[in-house]
């Protein structure tokens, strides 16, 4: 993970409701678990605090979190939509983390700027990794609440219309910025966005396909993480299913995605809402 030591987080529900959080990220933490608290208890109580102790030890994240009940101070707990609107904008907050840990560890260097700029835009723009390589700087525009990206080709614009996503400015790690970064760095003033760089430095061609799943799965493996369970397309999905678990329209999941149909998308959504009203709920 990105963090070491307890640091607190805000995880937005909807538009009424946020919550407070806490991610304790022991250093190269394997895993992150989500620890919800039982009635009257809150995310402070001496059981969650042992329970994120215990886990950090083994090197194993947790993010803890209150429900909404218990930031106003009431005794009721929250409607069960509450409360799994709840949970769901945490596991998305979880989600989001892991790819800020692999984006914060990029290391140093041209190489590191490049890996931490690819994995954000990749991210922030779900975008697929024939169309990260396939970017040019002249596909991007600097706009009042970010950048504006057009892709020019891609599965679903096979006639070359061309599609213009946004990528908004990031408040923890901003996908914005980074790419400002290695542009400046890397000296690019015309042609492919994303290229190689040896290993002393020197930037060359661009990117393939392929070399997007690597690097993904290389600082995967740099967090410990398994690298077998990543590839190019981690990126494109991590964003859909961090979409879908806080609760976004699908209309606009679709914008980002560009996908034609609703029917891929559905199937992120209906794992997001897998227990939500559930029919057995309360039989047991």
């Amino acid at each position: 993970m990105n963090r070491s030591g307890v640091g607190s987080v805000t995880i937005a529900v909807d538009d009424a409701h946020s919550v407070r959080g806490l991610l304790l990220a022991p250093p190269s933490a394997r895993a992150c678990y989500v620890l919800a608290h039982g009635a009257g208890a809150g995310m402070f109580h001496p059981f969650m605090d042992g329970a994120a102790k215990g886990l950090a030890e083994r090197g194993i994240a947790t993010l803890r979190y209150q429900f909404p009940y218990m930031e106003r101070g009431a005794k009721r707990p929250d409607p069960p939509e509450l409360a799994h609107a709840t949970v769901l904008a945490a596991v998305a907050e979880a989600t989001a983390e892991r790819l800020l840990a692999m984006a914060a560890n990029t290391g140093a260097g041209l190489k590191g700027l490049r890996d931490r700029a690819l994995l954000l835009i990749g991210f922030a723009g779900a975008l697929r990794r024939s169309e990260l390589v396939a970017l040019n700087i002249e596909d991007i525009e600097g706009a009042p609440d970010g950048m504006k990206i057009t892709i020019r080709h891609s599965k679903t614009d096979q006639e070359g219309a061309g599609q213009t996503i946004a990528i908004p400015f990031g408040k923890i790690a901003c996908p914005v910025a980074a790419l400002k970064d290695w542009i400046t760095a890397a000296g690019i003033g015309s042609g492919a966005l994303f290229r190689r760089v040896n290993r002393h430095g020197k930037v060359g061609e661009r990117l393939t396909d392929q070399s997007v799943s690597d690097i993904v799965k290389e600082h995967a493996e740099r967090l410990r993480l398994n690298p077998k369970q990543f590839a190019g397309h981690s990126l494109r999905a991590g964003f859909l299913t961090s979409a879908a678990s806080r609760g976004a329209s699908i209309f606009k999941m679709m914008d980002v995605s560009r996908h034609r149909s609703v029917d891929t998308l559905r199937g992120y959504v209906r794992d997001a809402e897998l227990f939500k009203d559930h029919a057995g709920a309360g039989l047991l």
